[in-house]
């Protein structure tokens, strides 16, 4: 018994040797095209000389962004996000799952103890034991007291494969979970940026309803003194109905702008308000950053790239599988056919090797099964290359975009002032000349449109320029360092 014991020893260690020869292939970033610099953000040869191979650091505390629009309710809005929205919430428990997963899959790395104890009662065939069939053949009863233990020994690295995508799929969702955390961030802030614009609308349509409700009551005292016809007053009163009509449009968009900024906070509707704050002019620097820090930055990039380094894993996982497995099994205790007796010295035994089959499995036919396990593994890591290059190509774009939103807005800003202030003065003018009777009020109603058509004009471009600093910030991934970066001006 000693002999053998030490002969499954001696094999064991043997096999435990090739533990070192993992399969498959090991995981590189698939390159990707990176420009030397953004279009829309020229760096100057100083700033260009900080261009460096990005290195991931998705993970990096982005502090509080929204801090550089210096709004007060905006910081408070952000903080009661960041605890109460369920959204975000939920990421959060997915990234539990994910570390739990990848705690299942260490797990394997370890053997696997476990004790028991009880009787087992039995009763062997008369021709099992080479007995007469009338022979005399009790049944007996065995007591066992034991402790088991099994381990596979990870011979091609297919545990260690299973480990390493678990960890990187768990790094996926704590990227996700910082994706969802800046989508937050952002919704958040471009909705409040809305409803301060919806303010400036209202405050633009209350002024002019009071004006017109004034050039109302002028025309009226002048049909009731004979000097023009009905036609003007009735025109007048269109007029006054037209922007009260609107104004209360633009209500009922700020309802609803309202109401989707309280489920982003995780309130109910009816439990949340804004007080009314018109937006007004933004004044603040967003540096846009080098290409290279914006794969570093980008929390979806982060996610698609270890996206990639779980399927790389996969793939040694899949390729292990047409290779031996060394399960090793033991069991050490006590039997007895008393229970009196378990405990005795003379009743304890011992078991290495597995009760059925064999300690070591070598798969030969399966029909294709394995193959085709290791065809899908090999695909899946082509669809996340593509995957991630196309998020990268996405992510590039949307800086442009806002780059480019950027500067062509803050030039359209300046060109609508000059149309609003050209408006107001035309305007000036129609009333004045209606007074004095040489305009007819069709020339007074146009010049008034035009200037509430130029003012709205102007307050939304004020909003769209907000948003789109906004869109930058979430382009780039957050916050920022001043080192280095292009800075688009708002």
């Amino acid at each position: 018994m000693i002999k053998s014991l030490r002969i499954s020893l001696a094999l064991g260690a043997a096999l435990l040797a090739l533990a070192g020869c993992a399969v498959g292939p090991q995981y590189q970033r698939p390159p990707v095209d990176t420009p030397a610099a953004f279009k829309e953000a020229s760096l100057s040869p100083e700033e260009a000389r900080h261009w460096k191979d990005a290195q991931p650091s998705d993970s990096m505390e982005r502090g509080r962004w929204w801090a550089v629009f210096d709004d007060a309710p905006l910081n408070a809005l952000e903080e009661q996000a960041m605890a109460a929205n369920q959204d975000l919430k939920a990421a959060a428990a997915r990234v539990g799952q994910a570390r739990a997963l990848q705690q299942g899959a260490r797990s394997d790395l370890y053997p696997k103890i476990d004790a028991g104890f009880g009787p087992t009662r039995q009763r062997a065939s008369n021709a099992s034991l080479g007995l007469p069939d009338d022979a005399a053949n009790a049944p007996s009863t065995l007591w066992r007291a034991q402790a088991g233990a099994s381990y596979e020994a990870d011979l091609f690295g297919r545990v260690a494969a299973d480990v390493d995508a678990a960890t990187a799929d768990t790094q996926q969702s704590e990227a996700l979970f910082r994706s969802v955390q800046l989508a937050l961030q952002a919704d958040v802030a471009q909705a409040y940026f809305l409803i301060r614009r919806l303010d400036a609308e209202q405050e633009l349509y209350r002024g002019t309803v009071s004006l017109r409700s004034q050039t109302l009551g002028l025309v009226e005292r002048r049909y009731a003194e004979g000097d023009i016809s009905e036609l003007d007053v009735a025109r007048a009163k269109s007029e006054l109905a037209s922007a009260q009509s609107e104004s209360l449009g633009v209500e009922r968009q700020r309802a609803i702008a309202e109401h989707a900024l309280a489920i982003l906070l995780g309130k109910a509707p009816a439990d949340f308000s804004v007080a009314q704050r018109p937006l007004q002019g933004i004044a603040i620097g967003i540096p846009a950053g080098l290409p290279s820090s914006l794969l570093e930055r980008r929390p979806d990039i982060a996610a698609a790239e270890r996206a990639m380094a779980a399927a790389n894993a996969r793939i040694g996982a899949a390729q292990a599988a047409f290779f031996p497995r060394l399960t090793i099994t033991g069991a050490l205790g006590y039997e007895s056919s008393q229970l009196g007796d378990l405990f005795q010295w003379s009743s304890r035994s011992f078991l290495l090797g597995p009760l059925v089959g064999t300690m070591l499995s070598l798969p030969i036919f399966d029909g294709g099964q394995r193959q085709a396990g290791l065809d899908r593994a090999r695909a899946k890591y082509e669809e996340d290359v593509a995957i991630y290059r196309q998020t990268v190509l996405s992510a590039f774009r949307e800086v442009e975009d806002n780059l480019s939103s950027l500067r062509i807005l803050g030039t359209q800003t300046d060109v609508q002032d000059s149309a609003v202030q050209s408006a107001a003065r035309a305007a000036e003018l129609s009333h004045t000349q209606y007074r004095e009777g040489s305009v007819s009020y069709l020339d007074v109603i146009d010049a008034d449109r035009a200037v509430l058509q130029q003012k709205r004009a102007a307050v939304q471009l004020n909003g769209d320029r907000a948003q789109a600093a906004v869109n930058l910030i979430r382009a780039i991934g957050g916050g920022w360092d001043r080192a280095g970066a292009a800075t688009a001006s708002l």
